[in-house]
This record gives C-alpha cells, structure tokens and sequence, in this order.
C-alpha cells in the first residue's frame, strides 16, 4: 500500500471493514444483482482522489487536494457553499449528492501511470469508488481513464493538456475540464506574433511523454503557420532536474526564441537554467531573445521567481478574474487555507462539482446516466464563462487566458498577468482531428 499512498478519510461506508477484509465492489460480486460498479447501497458515496503527492507535479497535487477537500465539505452543506452559489445549475442542494454523504480516499499518482492506475484500481476495488478525479499528467490521465473505462467508472481527469487525453486516447467514461495543446497554441500565435515578429527562429525543449509532444506540435503548428522557423526540438527526461546540458546548444543554434514544453518543477528548473546562462540578455538575429512557457501555472510562477517576468504562456483559468463565479471559489478557498487557488485547485474543484450536479439531474450514479448528463451539457459560473462539454469527445469549450509574467507583482501570488481572453470560438476545432474512438459507456457489473 506504500506504493500508492492511499488514506482513507470519513467513516468507512457501513458493512465494511479496514484491511484485507474489505468487501470487494459490487463489479467482482457474482451474486450481486447492482446494475453497476460499487453502487452505493448505504447512507454514503466514496469519490477517489488521485493526485501526486510526491513527484515532479506535487505542488499541483497539493493544490487539488485541498480543493477536493473543500468540495466535499460544500457539497456535503459545510462552509459557505463556494461555486455551488454561482453554478448556473441549481440541482445541488448541500446534502451530499442524491442524498448521501460525500466521503473519499486519495491515493498518490507519483506522476507515473503504472503507480497511478494502481491507485486508482485499489480505490475501486477495496475502497468502493464509484468515480476517480484528479492527476496532473497527461501520460497518468490516460492510463488512468483507459483503466476506469474497463472497471465502469467515471473518470473526471485533472490537469491534463495534451491532446490525446480527449483525442485518440478518449474513452466514453472519461471527462476533461481543463484545455488542451490546440487551444494553447491557437491562444498563443496571434499575441506572440504581435509582440516578437513573425520572423523568428524556435528552439523547443520539450518532456519526453504526450503532453510534451503534443504541446510542442500545437506550438510548432501555430507559430510556423504564422512565419517561425523551428530550428530544434529536444526531448528532455520528466524526472530531469538540472537542463544546464540542453540549455548550453540552445546558444549555438541560431535560435532567438527558446520554447519550454515543461510543467511543474521541470518549468522551474529549465527556467531558472536558461536565466542562468544569460539567454534573456542576448541579442540574436539582431533580435532580443525571449522565452514562451506554453502552459503556465501560479505555482510553476511562485517557483520560478522574478524568472517568469515579461515570459508569455498560456492558462486554463486565474484567481484574479473577476466574475461571479471565480469570486466565490478564491475566497471560499482563501478563507479555509490562507492563500488564493491555482489552475488546478479551481479544475479539481470544478470536475467534482460537475460531476454530483451530473448525479444529481441524472438522478443515479450509474455512470452511463452520468455520462449522458454530462455530454452536450452548458454550464456558467464555474469561473471561465459559458462552458460546453462537447459530447463527441467529453472536451470542455470555454475561453483560454493568455497571460504573461508582472514585471512588478505586489505579492507572491501576483505573479501573472492577463494580456489576452482568447474567445472560445478560436480555439475550438473538428472533434475529428486527433482521431480515436470515444466507443460506449460501460457500467461495469
């Protein structure tokens, strides 16, 4: 169990027993007649929490972790409600969902998918979990929805950018709030051309699993049909830590723009590297050399420092907004941890609210019903404006934030910038063109 970190918290759901007694799901029951995974028989529902706790994206975990936590506790009546007042739907009432307690188990993905889909299992096997939500990789988002489709449950994905999670790897179980490659490289060509020129030379670093692929090509894509010349693109290991070596022949390529498809720590360390060598006070091809940091976040922000400055990227959502919606969720978070959210706390909190209003208006937690209440579902309120979760694929439409480093932050936590909200209708695309197959819903039993 050390492996994957799993704590339980609340009370254990009645009838079962702590240890290697617990009960098996109602999916590995032959005698059971439950018309899907671990039904919910008694006065409480179980959610997993698969977030990494220790790796290179822990930071991030940290955040959806308390996020989670504050979920459950709005959703089960505490506090002061948050999003559920501002959630365009108004099928969450503060007693759980469809009546029943909110509990939940977590489990520490490591930012690796074999220790993320073990997780997840041993939350649906032993714990009970009628849904898995969480993770901050794309390659564990994956590995994780492929697993939740074969064991029937609903899997409402955390932080995961690449393409494939809602493109050839999407599975009819699997949800995703937070936005992709495309749009970030749709975002991003138009400010990056106004602000460097189109006549530039790129160099990409970029972490060697699919959200850096798929980043760098969305980037590649964009900033080339516009003009750019890419000069390189290196693959770097996720578990790299020092990106001196691959910073070094950035300087002997002829590039003037170095692109880092990193997140989390690898972000920081590259970053805070690429400051050290001098590249942002060279002046090549007659031009001032700039870095982009495609994704960005206000943890990758704090970590890097006065590094972030003037560096443009892009952002699935920023507590400095200022609607309704985005109000209620900074101070409810505030309130209870002292400091204003990041992306991912707002993506997690907003996937597991999505998900009980989804039980709620389907009135079951049989995740086909859950699936067919989320698909072609438009929301507001939640903080990014009117939101479609497209049923062709399970992607989440809304506007992208372009921002870029403050020159002149007045706190620790007002770090970015927003320079541009990009309208959804310019990073939306044909749900046809990453390929895959969405297949069927499976209930499990």
């Amino acid at each position: 169990m050390s492996k994957t970190n799993l704590t339980r918290r609340g009370v254990l759901k009645s009838g079962a027993v702590a240890g290697a007694g617990v009960a098996l799901p109602t999916i590995f029951t032959a005698s059971s007649a439950a018309a899907y995974t671990n039904e919910p028989t008694g006065s409480s529902v179980t959610l997993g929490f698969n977030v990494p706790q220790t790796g290179p994206y822990a930071d991030e975990g940290a955040d959806e972790l308390r996020a989670y936590e504050l979920a459950v506790e709005h959703l089960n009546g505490g506090g002061d409600g948050g999003m559920m007042n501002t959630f365009s739907s108004k099928a969450l009432k503060g007693n759980g969902i469809l009546g029943k307690k909110v509990e939940y188990v977590t489990g520490d993905t490591q930012t690796k998918s074999d220790a993320a889909r073990a997780s997840a299992k041993s939350m649906i096997e032993k714990d009970g979990a009628v849904m898995i939500t969480g993770g901050s990789s794309s390659g564990v988002a994956v590995a994780v929805q492929a697993l939740c489709q074969e064991a029937g449950v609903i899997f409402m994905a955390g932080l995961t950018h690449s393409n494939d999670t809602t493109g050839k790897d999407k599975r009819a179980n699997g949800f995703r709030h937070f936005f992709n490659s495309y749009m970030s490289g749709a975002a991003l060509a138009p400010i990056l051309a106004a602000n460097y020129g189109t006549d530039r030379k790129a160099y990409h670093l970029t972490a060697d699993y699919n959200w850096g692929y798929t980043t760098e090509e969305a980037v590649k894509t964009s900033t080339e049909a516009m003009g750019w010349e890419t000069v390189a693109a290196v693959r770097t290991p996720l578990t790299q830590t020092d990106f001196s070596s691959y910073i070094a022949p950035v300087l002997q390529s002829g590039a003037d723009v170095l692109v880092l498809n990193h997140y989390g720590g690898n972000m920081v360390n590259s970053l805070t590297n690429a400051v050290q060598f001098g590249l942002r006070d060279k002046l090549v091809n007659n031009k001032n050399f700039e870095i982009v940091v495609p994704l960005y976040s206000r943890l990758m922000a704090r970590g890097a420092g006065a590094n972030v400055k003037g560096i443009y990227g892009s952002t699935n959502w920023h507590w400095s907004l200022q609607d309704e919606g985005t109000k209620a969720f900074v101070k409810s978070f505030g309130t209870k941890y002292g400091f204003p959210p990041s992306q991912a706390a707002h993506t997690t909190y907003v996937q597991a609210l999505l998900y009980a209003d989804a039980c709620e208006r389907a009135g079951t937690f049989n995740p086909c019903g859950v699936a067919e209440a989320l698909e072609g579902f438009e929301f507001d309120g939640m903080g990014n404006g009117k939101t479609l979760y497209r049923a062709e694929d399970h992607q989440c439409f809304k506007d992208v934030l372009v921002v870029r480093g403050k020159e002149n932050p007045t706190s620790e936590f007002d770090l970015l910038e927003i320079v541009e909200v990009t309208p959804v209708d310019q990073v939306t695309y044909d749900a046809s063109i990453f390929g895959g197959d969405l297949g069927t819903c499976n209930p499990g039993a």
